[in-house]
C-alpha cells in the first residue's frame, strides 16, 4: 500500500478506535453511574448490595474513557487543543465527580455508621456531576461548539437526557445482577426511567437537525432517508423490547438479561447514527479527520503501540466480566 493511502486510512482507523473507545465508556461506566444514581432510593442494605454489583469493574470501566481521550490527544492534537478549550469546565467538573465516586466508594465501606450516609451521598452527587458534565459535552460537541442560543438549550437537554439514559442502563444491570426485592424495585425503577428516556431521545432527534445544518443534509435527503431508516427503527425496536419485558414476570428469572442488552443496543444504534451524522468531521463543520490528524510516521508508531494496548483491555475487560460474571455476591475489601 502507497503511502498515499496510509495517509488516508491511518486517521481513519484511529477515529474508528476513538469512537469505540468512546462508546464503550458510554455503556460500561454509564450503568455503573446509573446505579450511583439510583444510590439514595434504596434502603443501607440494598445499597451495600448495589455497591457489590458494580464493585468489581467500575474503576477499570473507566479504562476506555483514557484511551479515548489519549487517542484524541496524540493521534488528533488540533483536535484535542480545540475540544478541551471548548470544554475546559465541564471536563473538570467531570473529573471532580469520578473523583468524588472514587473516594466514597472506598471510605463508605471502612466508614463508622454515622459517616456511611456522608459517603452514600457522595457517591450518589459524584455520579450526578459526571453524568451532567458529559451529556453537556456530548451536546456542545454535537453542535460544533456554536455559542447559538438554541445550540446551549439543545445542550442542556443532551445533558439531562444522558443520565436518565444512564438510570435505565442502572436499573436494568441490577435486574440482571441482583435477586429477589431488590430485584423487583430495580424493575419498578427502570419502568420508571423508560418513559422520560423515550420522550427524550425523541425531542432531541427532531432537535438534532434544526441545530445542526450538516446532520439535516445527512438525514433528510434522498435516497439516504430511506437507506438509514432502520437506524431508528431498531432503536424503536429496542426500547419497545425492553419495555415489554420489564412488564413481564419473565424478567425475574431467566430474561432477566434482555432489558440490559436492550438498552445497550439503543446506545449502539445511537452511536452509528452519530457516527453517520459527524463523519469526516471530528469537530463537525470546523476540522475533518485529516486535518486534524498528526503526520502518518506518527500515527504508524501509535498504531504499533495500540496493538498491544487495545488488545490487553479488550481481554482484561472480557476475563473480568466472565469471572464476576452470574448474580452479585456481597462484596470484599481487603
Amino acid at each position: 500500500m502507497s503511502s498515499i493511502d496510509w495517509a488516508t486510512a491511518l486517521p481513519v482507523v484511529f477515529l474508528a478506535l476513538m469512537g469505540v473507545a468512546m462508546l464503550a465508556y458510554v455503556v460500561l461506566d454509564g450503568y455503573d453511574l446509573g446505579v450511583g444514581l439510583l444510590l439514595h432510593r434504596a434502603t443501607p442494605d440494598q445499597r451495600d448490595t448495589m455497591i457489590a454489583s458494580i464493585g468489581p469493574f467500575w474503576d477499570a470501566n473507566e479504562t476506555w474513557l483514557v484511551l479515548g481521550v489519549g487517542i484524541l490527544l496524540i493521534a488528533f492534537p488540533k483536535a484535542h487543543g480545540l475540544v478541551l478549550t471548548a470544554l475546559y469546565l465541564p471536563v473538570a467538573l467531570m473529573l471532580v465527580g469520578l473523583v468524588l465516586r472514587g473516594v466514597a466508594f472506598d471510605f463508605r465501606v471502612k466508614a463508622q455508621d454515622q459517616w456511611k450516609p456522608l459517603w452514600n451521598f457522595a457517591f450518589w452527587a459524584g455520579s450526578g456531576l459526571a453524568a451532567l458534565s458529559q451529556g453537556w459535552m456530548l451536546g456542545r460537541y454535537i453542535t460544533g461548539f456554536s455559542q447559538a442560543d438554541l445550540a446551549l438549550v439543545f445542550a442542556a437537554a443532551i445533558a439531562l437526557l444522558l443520565p436518565a439514559a444512564y438510570v435505565l442502563l442502572g436499573a436494568c444491570w441490577l435486574v440482571m445482577k441482583t435477586e429477589g426485592e431488590l430485584q423487583a424495585l430495580a424493575v419498578r425503577w427502570a419502568k420508571w426511567a423508560w418513559p422520560p428516556l423515550v420522550l427524550g431521545m425523541g425531542l432531541v432527534s427532531l432537535a438534532t437537525p434544526v441545530v445542526s445544518e450538516t446532520v439535516r443534509n445527512r438525514w433528510f435527503s434522498m435516497p439516504e432517508f430511506i437507506a438509514l431508516l432502520p437506524i431508528p427503527l431498531a432503536t424503536l425496536a429496542a426500547l419497545v423490547v425492553a419495555r415489554a419485558v420489564l412488564n413481564s414476570r419473565l424478567v425475574l428469572a431467566h430474561l432477566c438479561w434482555v432489558p440490559f442488552v436492550a438498552v445497550v443496543s439503543v446506545f449502539l444504534f445511537g452511536a452509528v447514527g452519530l457516527a453517520y451524522s459527524l463523519f469526516p468531521y471530528v469537530v463537525i463543520d470546523r476540522l475533518t479527520v485529516w486535518e486534524a490528524a498528526s503526520a502518518t510516521s506518527s500515527l504508524a508508531v501509535i498504531a504499533v503501540g495500540c496493538s498491544f494496548t487495545v488488545p490487553a483491555i479488550v481481554g482484561y475487560t472480557i476475563f473480568s466480566y466472565r469471572v464476576f460474571s452470574g448474580k452479585v455476591r456481597e462484596l470484599q475489601y481487603a
